[in-house]
C-alpha cells in the first residue's frame, strides 16, 4: 500500500499531483525538442535527473500515475499474445515506379482524373524501409498502435509502441480533437541493426538479414523490454482528421500533404526532414537522382521515394483503386540486377483465366535468395522483350519481392534459338483463348476450365477468404481431377467418405476437412463477397462494400453510380461487381451457397435489406458507448444503409447522436450543441418503418 502522502511528505496529495503534472510538461517538451524538431535544449543529466524524480513520485504514489506519463514506456510484464484489431482507416498499399517513364504516366493519368493539363503540386518524401504502424489519438492521448496487417485488420501492439520515444504519448496540443489517426514507418538505424546483429553474432544467436526485418521481428515481441532495449525509430508521414473536429477546437486547416507534415511535426512527431514540394517533373527526377546516391550516406534504410499529390481535395476526387491510391505512388530505386539462362518459359492459368507466361531460369542467387522461375506478365512483354529459348536475361526482384526479367541479352543468343509465342489455345483445357485488342491480358474464358476451377476454389478457402484449414493447393487439384468439386458451392456438399477416396487421407483428416467447411458456413458477408473472387475486388474493397450493402440482395440489385459512390470505391470496380451479378451462372451459384448456409448478410438485428430513407438521407450521424443488442460497426452499417452519413466526432452539424451505455463526453458535447440523442430502438423505428427494395 502506497503511504500517506500527508503523513510521510507533510505535504497534500494536491501539491504532489501539481509536481508530477509540472514534471511531464517538462519532460514532454523535451523529447518534443528532441525528437520532433532536432534542436535538443535540456542536457541529458537533467533529463535523466527530472525523470528520476518523476519516477520515484509516481512509485510512491501510484494514485499520480497517468498512462501519457513518460515512465510508462515500458511494461513491466510480457503479453500472452497480440489481439486483432480493425483499423479505423485502412492502410492502403503504394503503387510502384521504376523509371520516370512510369511516373509521368502516374502524373498524366492523375491530370486526366481531375481533368487538368497543368503538372498538379507533389510532396516527395523518402521511402522508409521499415514497418507501416497505425496510431490511434483520443483526446491528444495515445490508446493504440497496430501493424499494417492486411490494411484492414493488424495486431495490436500498443504496449511495444509506446517504448518507441520519438511516438509521443501525448500531443503538444492544447485543445485535441476527440480522434486522430497517425499512419508512419517504423525503422531500426542501420547503427542500431549493426550493433543488435554484433550481439547476436557472439551469442551465438541467427543474425538479421536486413533491418526491416528486424524491425518488423522486433516489433511483434512479446516483451516490450525487448524492444524497448533495440531502440526503434520513427517518422510520421499521414494524418487522418475530421475536418469538422478540427475547426470546433480552433485547430488550423489543413488541405495539403505539406500541411499536415508540418502539422504532424507541430504536434511531437519526427517527421523525414528530406522532404521537398515539387512543381515540375524534372524537380521530381532531381529529387530521385540526387537521393539515388546520398541515400547511403543516411542513418537508416530508403528504398526509394514516395510522391504524393499535395492537395487533399485532388486526393478527395481521385481516390482509390482496389489497393492503392490514385494520387500516390513509390518511385522505387533499382533492385539487385544478375544475368541467368532462360531454360524454358510455361504458361500458368489464374483464377480469372489469365494466361501468365514464366521463364523457367538456370538458378540465381538474387538479393539474398536463389531464384529459378521469373514472371514474363503477358505478351506484350515478350513481343518487346523478343524472348528466345535459351536466351540470357538479366533478372531482378520487382520492389524486392517478385523476379522478372529486365531485358535479353541478344548479343548472346544461341544459335538456332527459337523465339516464344504465346499459344492460342488454354495449355489447362485446350479451348481457344481471347486477347482483347485495348488489353495486354490474354485469358481463357472457358469456366469450365480446371485450371480456372482450381483458381477459384484456392482463393475461395484463403486465409482471408473463407480460411477453411487443410484445404491446400495439393488437396484441390484431387478434388477438380476426380469430379468431386466443379464450383466452390460443392464444397459443402463433400463428405468425409468422399474425402478418404483421396491420396494420404485418413479418417481423421477428412472429418477435420468436413468439420471446417461446415465451419466457413459462420463467416461473415464481407469474408464470402471477397471469396466469389470478383475481378478488381479485394479484401479491403470487400469490407467496404459489405459495410455500405449489408446483404447480398442490395448489392445484386445496386446500379453502378451507387456502387461506384461508396469511398474508395471507383468506376472500374463497380462496373465488375455490376456485370458479375448480371450473369446467370453467377446467379446460380449465390443461390446454391446460400441453400449451403453461407452468410450473404451483416450479422445484426434487422438484416433484410433497407430501403432509402427520406428522413435519414443525408443526415450525419455519432455512434457512442455500448448498445444493448447491435454491435457499433452493425448499427453504422444500418445507418449507411438508409442513406445516411457515420462520422466519429460531435459537432454542431452533426444531426443524431446514438446513446448507449457509458456513452462518455460525446454525449455532454451533443447535450451542449443540441443534438439530438437516439436510443438504440429509437435508431430502429426511425429505420424500419420503410420497406426494402425490392
Amino acid at each position: 500500500m502506497a503511504p500517506n502522502p500527508q503523513s510521510s511528505q507533510g505535504s497534500p496529495l494536491d501539491t504532489l499531483q501539481v509536481r508530477a503534472v509540472e514534471l511531464r510538461k517538462i519532460l514532454q517538451r523535451a523529447s518534443y525538442e528532441y525528437y520532433a524538431l532536432d534542436a535538443p535544449t535540456m542536457e541529458d543529466s537533467v533529463y535523466d535527473a527530472l525523470y528520476h524524480e518523476l519516477l520515484n513520485l509516481e512509485k510512491q504514489y501510484p494514485q499520480l500515475i497517468t498512462s501519457d506519463s513518460p515512465t510508462q514506456r515500458i511494461g513491466e510484464k510480457p503479453v500472452s499474445q497480440f489481439v486483432s484489431v480493425q483499423h479505423n482507416v485502412p492502410l492502403y498499399s503504394l503503387e510502384n515506379a521504376f523509371t520516370s517513364g512510369d511516373v509521368t504516366t502516374w502524373q498524366e493519368r492523375c491530370q486526366k482524373g481531375l481533368e487538368k493539363q497543368e503538372f498538379l503540386d507533389s510532396v516527395c518524401e523518402l521511402k522508409i524501409d521499415g514497418s507501416a504502424i497505425a496510431l490511434t489519438y483520443e483526446q491528444g492521448i495515445l490508446v493504440r498502435g497496430a501493424t499494417r496487417g492486411d490494411g484492414v485488420s493488424g495486431e495490436d501492439i500498443t504496449t511495444n509502441i509506446k517504448t518507441i520515444r520519438s511516438i509521443p504519448l501525448k500531443l503538444n496540443l492544447e485543445n485535441p480533437p476527440d480522434r486522430l489517426e497517425i499512419r508512419g514507418e517504423a525503422f531500426l538505424p542501420i547503427a542500431v541493426f549493426d550493433e543488435i546483429n554484433q550481439e547476436r553474432s557472439q551469442q551465438a544467436e541467427a543474425l538479421f538479414a536486413n533491418p526491416r526485418n528486424a524491425a518488423a521481428g522486433t516489433l511483434r515481441q512479446l516483451d516490450s523490454r525487448i524492444v524497448a532495449k533495440r531502440r526503434l525509430d520513427f517518422f510520421a508521414y499521414t494524418i487522418h482528421i475530421n475536418q469538422e473536429d478540427f475547426a470546433s477546437q480552433n485547430l488550423p486547416d489543413i488541405s495539403s500533404q505539406w500541411q499536415a507534415l508540418e502539422f504532424l511535426q507541430q504536434i511531437g512527431f519526427r517527421v523525414n526532414p528530406n522532404k521537398k514540394l515539387c512543381k515540375s517533373i524534372q524537380e521530381l527526377q532531381d529529387y530521385y537522382d540526387y537521393w539515388s546516391t546520398e541515400r547511403l550516406k543516411l542513418p537508416y534504410m530508403t528504398d526509394g521515394m514516395v510522391i504524393k499529390l499535395n492537395e487533399f481535395s485532388k486526393q478527395a476526387q481521385l481516390g482509390f483503386t482496389q489497393k492503392t491510391p490514385r494520387w500516390a505512388i513509390a518511385w522505387k530505386y533499382p533492385a539487385e540486377e544478375m544475368p541467368t539462362v532462360i531454360e524454358a518459359v510455361t504458361v500458368q492459368v489464374g483464377r480469372t483465366g489469365t494466361l501468365t507466361p514464366v521463364a523457367e531460369l538456370r538458378p540465381v542467387l538474387l538479393a539474398g535468395t536463389t531464384v529459378s522461375r521469373a514472371t514474363l506478365h503477358n505478351s506484350d512483354r515478350l513481343a518487346e522483350l523478343d524472348l528466345h529459348i535459351g536466351d540470357t536475361a538479366i533478372v531482378r526482384k520487382a520492389g524486392e519481392i517478385i523476379p522478372e526479367v529486365v531485358r535479353i541479352l541478344p548479343e548472346l543468343r544461341p544459335n538456332g534459338a527459337n523465339r516464344f509465342v504465346m499459344p492460342t489455345h488454354c495449355p489447362e483445357c485446350g479451348q481457344p483463348v481471347l486477347k482483347p485488342e485495348d488489353e495486354a491480358t490474354t485469358r481463357c474464358i472457358n469456366i469450365e476450365c480446371p485450371a480456372i476451377v482450381r483458381g477459384a476454389i484456392e482463393h475461395w478457402v484463403s486465409r482471408e477468404a473463407l480460411d477453411i484449414n487443410g484445404i491446400g493447393e495439393k488437396l484441390v487439384k484431387q478434388l477438380v481431377t476426380e469430379n468431386h468439386v466443379t464450383s466452390v458451392a460443392d464444397l459443402y456438399a463433400l463428405t468425409s467418405e468422399q474425402l478418404q477416396t483421396l491420396d494420404r487421407m485418413g479418417q481423421k483428416s477428412a472429418d477435420k476437412i468436413i468439420a471446417a467447411i461446415a465451419q466457413s458456413q459462420t463467416k461473415p458477408w464481407a469474408r464470402v463477397l471477397y471469396g466469389l473472387g470478383i475481378r478488381h475486388v479485394g479484401s479491403v474493397n470487400a469490407q467496404n462494400i459489405a459495410d455500405n450493402f449489408p446483404n447480398v440482395e442490395l448489392l445484386a440489385s445496386a446500379s453502378k453510380e451507387a456502387i461506384a459512390s461508396i469511398f474508395g470505391i471507383g468506376e472500374e470496380i463497380a462496373q465488375s461487381i455490376y456485370e458479375w451479378f448480371r450473369k446467370g451462372a453467377n446467379q446460380d451459384l449465390i443461390q446454391k451457397l446460400q441453400d449451403a448456409g453461407l452468410q450473404f448478410v451483416n450479422t445484426m438485428q434487422e438484416s433484410q435489406a433497407i430501403a432509402i430513407n427520406p428522413h435519414i438521407a443525408g443526415k450525419t450521424f455519432v455512434v457512442t458507448g455500448t448498445l444493448p443488442t447491435l454491435k457499433r460497426d452493425e448499427a453504422k452499417a444500418l445507418i449507411k444503409s438508409a442513406g445516411g452519413k457515420v462520422t466519429d466526432s460531435v459537432s454542431k452539424k452533426t444531426h443524431y447522436l446514438v446513446v448507449g451505455e457509458e456513452a462518455g463526453s460525446k454525449l455532454d458535447k451533443a447535450q451542449s450543441l443540441g443534438v439530438t440523442c437516439l436510443s438504440e430502438a429509437e435508431l430502429l423505428e426511425l429505420i424500419t418503418p420503410f420497406p426494402p427494395k425490392n
